[in-house]
């Protein structure tokens, strides 16, 4: 039996890497004489620098302090992939979730900033992280944007690479979205020339309007009251104009506006979960599996469109493999219909509470259970 574990990270909870590791120990306490594959997946968000360091041989750690969304330092690294023929001096995967993420505030890294920092948190960390990768002199950036902590356009990032956002007095604007209201001119004479530029996100939210950053995404982040995210909104349309960016662009809302920010710089926006398997090679992983298993955190209606349990789904069913999943809780409306079986964490465990408290455990559990229904 050829078994291929595909999952994304758990939000929260386990990364991808150590729910496929759980997930292949519970399948071996089975069927031990399986061949199993871990691919860990990932969308942009959490775990994507883990998915990839999983899933490409001679890939490297290469550590760094950046300064987190609430300004308090954070120790982080980037990921540096070997060369290649298209990368002649190597890759970067940068995940902005672990260097300016909405999970670093009010955990011991955000020092005395706990909590969400609607108006001051920003991206500048995710920048930091981006210069040190160019300072390595890498021919390629492979960037995940989920999980942001800030409604901030990615001026922080861009401020981080050298661009300058400025008042009407000539003067540099505060971080995050607070600055956006200030803000009346933009000078990108200083700003660091792009390389190849990938980034990887599940969403493809214009920058404003009622499906844009703030809107959408605001509230997320301490956004609660309209006028607020009316406000940051006419911001980032105001950012849009002095970068010259269309705000219709496709992804351009993602993790607060990084994404349009990245557009101006000249990246191409991706959907995640698809270019992250090209880039592992999931599709050869597959090629002759038997089962292929996947799994989220939350697999609901929402589930199907673009994540990575419907890609992984769709890869077993072209390599002609029946897939599986696994996930936290499965939703009413969750389509099961790609899956020959699925496992929800919260009714084996009996509870959501006991689910979430040992996610490994539970993980093996679901994997000798689906080793014991499929195998």
């Amino acid at each position: 039996m050829r078994v291929v574990l595909a999952p994304d990270s758990f939000k929260g909870t386990i990364t991808a890497a150590d729910a496929a590791q759980a997930l292949a120990e519970g399948w071996r306490s089975v069927d031990a004489d399986a061949e199993i594959a871990l691919r860990p997946m990932a969308d942009g968000g959490e775990g994507t620098v883990a998915a990839f360091e999983a899933a490409v041989a001679g890939a490297e750690r290469m550590p760094i302090v950046v300064d987190g969304p609430s300004g308090a330092p954070v120790r982080t690294s980037w990921l540096l992939l070997p060369a290649s023929a298209d990368a002649p001096r190597g890759t970067a995967v940068i995940d902005l979730a672990s260097t300016s993420g909405i999970e670093l505030l009010g955990g011991a890294d955000a020092g005395s900033g706990g909590g969400l920092r609607p108006w001051d948190a920003d991206s500048s960390g995710f920048g930091q992280a981006i210069a040190a990768a160019l300072d390595h002199g890498i021919s390629r950036l492979v960037l995940g944007i989920g999980s942001s902590a800030s409604t901030d356009g990615g001026t922080g990032m861009l401020r981080a690479l050298g661009a300058r956002f400025l008042d009407a007095a000539g003067g540099e604007t505060p971080a995050g979205a607070r600055g956006l209201a200030e803000l009346s001119r933009v000078d990108l004479s200083g700003l660091r020339p792009a390389p190849e530029v990938l980034v990887l996100t599940d969403v493809t939210n214009p920058l404003t309007g009622p499906r844009g950053a703030a809107e959408v995404f605001g509230p997320q982040k301490g956004l609660t009251d309209a006028a607020d995210r009316a406000t940051v909104d006419a911001g980032l349309g105001r950012l849009a104009a002095l970068l010259e960016l269309d705000v219709a662009v496709p992804g351009a809302g993602a993790a607060g506006g990084v994404g349009g920010a990245l557009a101006a710089w000249g990246a191409r926006l991706l959907p995640g979960a698809g270019e992250v398997a090209r880039l592992i090679g999931l599709a050869d992983a597959v090629a002759g599996a038997d089962i292929v298993i996947t799994g989220e955190g939350s697999y609901d209606g929402q589930s199907g469109d673009g994540k990575v349990p419907s890609h992984v789904a769709m890869a077993a069913a072209d390599a002609g493999a029946r897939a599986a999943l696994v996930a936290g809780r499965i939703a009413e409306d969750a389509d099961a219909g790609p899956f020959a079986a699925s496992v929800s964490l919260t009714e084996l465990a009996g509870s959501a509470a006991s689910a979430l408290a040992e996610p490994a455990h539970w993980l093996r559990e679901a994997g000798a259970v689906l080793a014991r229904t499929l195998s």
